[in-house]
């Protein structure tokens, strides 16, 4: 297992992520991810650790702050030092029946980190992300309460999830202008199959050196190798919740590629669209959740996948993006810029 630094931070997290999204549903979109109870979330999160994972991320709306409860409750009953574990949680949608019980305003954020803490059980949180794009609250309001909570010492960095391009450059800007803690990370969905973020997000993620967080790394388990163009199996997540959209032609002419290559290496479809992400520069850590043991183990494995430059190239080529403006347009005006050294007319090289 690697370990990357998270943004431009000091802090460290194995490059997989143990997601808990599977952890506590019941009823509804969260029954339809996963049941697990604590038993079954001990014996994962157990497993993860044991694997080398020292990153978990959470959310206050998973199965309704339940797997907020169950993460905390299982660090306790493993007895995790809380300095081994980076624990990350989110806050933004839906927690109430309020109008005040969602959002990014000031006073949904003070509520929603002290229940977060208490659900969790800890005194502070690693990472503390803003869920998503909130078009009703201005940013510097935002911005201010999350930088009172780094001060308080409740959050030790924070990051956001779900943002265009713009408004983390907007956001950073003004954190930089009131010397507030600035957004060091972005959870964002990224797959061999969803290559979109690398038209804007990821030239931003560079510039503002932000780490990345992949979340559906399988595009909710169409790339795991169980479905072709003909469907899937009986029961499975897509069936009920057909999340995240996918453009299932490109998928399905990705899926055809990494099958090849998978029995090359002699490993799953899943651990080689695992394994492309992990190739990939501005990814810091790719996000994994499991309903089992075995399927935990199977995606843990993509860390051993060793790609080719001739396999890279091939998934590169079938899941290229189509070209788009302005991209078209500063690719054709930059056909002759290159990093040589400039040479002023009558001068020699050197």
């Amino acid at each position: 297992m690697r370990y990357n630094q998270l943004g431009n931070t000091g802090l460290f997290v194995s490059e997989l992520c143990l997601g808990t999204m599977t952890f506590g549903g019941s009823t509804g979109i969260w029954g339809n991810i996963g049941k697990l109870g604590q038993g079954e979330v001990d014996a994962i999160v157990a497993r993860s650790l044991g694997s080398g994972i020292n990153f978990l991320d959470t959310a206050d709306v998973y199965s309704e702050g339940q797997s907020e409860v169950l993460t905390g409750q299982s660090l306790k009953n493993l007895k995790v030092k809380r300095t081994d574990v980076v624990v990350a949680t989110k806050f933004l949608g839906k927690v109430g029946a309020g109008p005040n019980d969602r959002g990014a305003s000031r006073g949904h954020i003070m509520d929603s980190v002290k229940g977060s803490l208490q659900r969790l059980g800890t005194d502070y949180i690693d990472l503390y992300q803003i869920h998503g794009f909130d078009k009703l609250v201005p940013v510097d309001e935002t911005l201010r309460a999350l930088d009172d909570l780094v001060t308080q010492g409740y959050v030790r960095y924070i990051g956001c999830s779900n943002w265009p391009a713009w408004h983390m450059m907007k956001a950073n800007g003004i954190c930089a202008q009131k010397g507030y803690a600035r957004m060091e990370s972005l959870q964002a969905y990224y797959t061999v199959a969803g290559r979109d973020l690398e038209r804007e997000i990821v030239p931003v993620l560079n510039d503002q050196r932000m780490g990345l967080m992949v979340w559906s790394p399988l595009a909710g388990g169409l790339l795991s190798g169980k479905y072709d163009r003909n469907g899937g199996p009986e029961g499975a997540r897509r069936a009920t919740f057909d999340f995240p959209p996918v453009n299932k032609d490109r998928a399905f002419d990705c899926i055809d590629a990494m099958k090849p290559i998978a029995a090359k290496h002699g490993v799953s479809v899943a651990r080689v669209a695992l394994a492309w992400l992990l190739h990939q520069q501005a990814v810091t850590t790719v996000i994994i959740g499991a309903k089992t043991t075995e399927q935990l183990d199977d995606n843990i494995a993509s860390t051993t996948v060793k790609l080719t430059a001739e396999d890279l190239a091939t998934l590169d080529k079938v899941s290229a993006l189509p070209s788009e403006y302005p991209g078209w347009m500063i690719e054709r005006q930059n056909t002759d810029r290159h990093p040589a050294p400039f040479v002023a007319p009558g001068k020699k090289a050197g």
